[in-house]
């Protein structure tokens, strides 16, 4: 097994708790979409994913893995091209603005990252946010210094499941994937792994995903990142 001297994270349920700041914003988006008819806003809601029992959206739904055109090609299926990209300019913006800045820290992640970065493991955030969100959420954070990068769905050709962001990680840092971790909360987040070669898929569970929907995929499931360097400290006296 190769050293593991990167690691890429999901943003939203991996580093950042999804649901306390991501219910309202996508309340919000679906209002705007329905140009505020309540009823029109639950059924764009419920095909995107929410499950309005729970209160939560489900695992790799659409909200909860896709990116914004994603979303617009799903709540506006008969937009013209034009139109459809005026629609992800102002989800863009929606999420990017809103989305950082009600931003709220999974349980022990600054302290995690902080004593990851201390280990002088390179650090980058793979996420189908926008490039900008995923920015302005590392600083809202604090810990935009500790990270290498963050690329967001509009940071390269193909974003998440396929491997760009991987490549583009290894052609910034001169790791190899087989030297990268991805972590995620979503099955696309070690999906993504898998296709770009990363040495570790690590699934978390603080986010949509579950132990069910992510155990298939994944080479170990943890309760969340804060669990990380102890696997990781491990896993290293393991191949000593």
């Amino acid at each position: 097994m190769a050293d593991i001297k990167g690691i890429l994270f999901d943003k939203d349920g991996t580093l950042v708790d999804f649901n306390a700041t991501w219910l309202g914003i996508a309340d919000f988006m679906a209002m705007d979409a329905s140009e505020g008819d309540r009823w029109k806003a639950d059924r764009l809601l419920a095909a995107a994913g929410f499950d309005f029992t729970n209160k939560r959206f489900k695992p790799d739904s659409i909200f909860a893995s896709g990116t914004n055109l994603d979303v617009v090609e799903l709540w506006f299926p008969r937009l013209s091209n034009e139109d459809q990209m005026l629609a992800v300019a102002r989800f863009n913006e929606i999420t990017s603005m809103q989305g950082s800045a009600m931003a709220v820290a999974l349980p022990g992640i600054v302290d995690t990252l902080t004593a990851l970065h201390r280990k002088s493991y390179r650090l980058g955030v793979a996420t189908n946010d926008s490039t900008s969100g995923a920015e302005k959420t590392l600083v809202t954070l604090g810990v935009a210094q500790l990270f290498d990068a963050a690329y967001g769905y509009d940071a390269v050709a193909n974003p998440k499941p396929a491997p760009d962001t991987i490549l583009a990680f290894s052609d910034l840092t001169g790791l190899r994937p087989a030297e990268i971790a991805m972590v995620g909360d979503n099955r696309h987040d070690l999906e993504m792994a898998r296709a770009g070669g990363c040495g570790l898929a690590v699934g978390v569970l603080s986010g949509t995903g579950t132990r069910e929907s992510l155990s298939g995929i994944a080479d170990v499931v943890l309760d969340s990142v804060a669990d990380l360097p102890d696997f990781l400290s491990a896993r290293v006296k393991e191949t000593i």
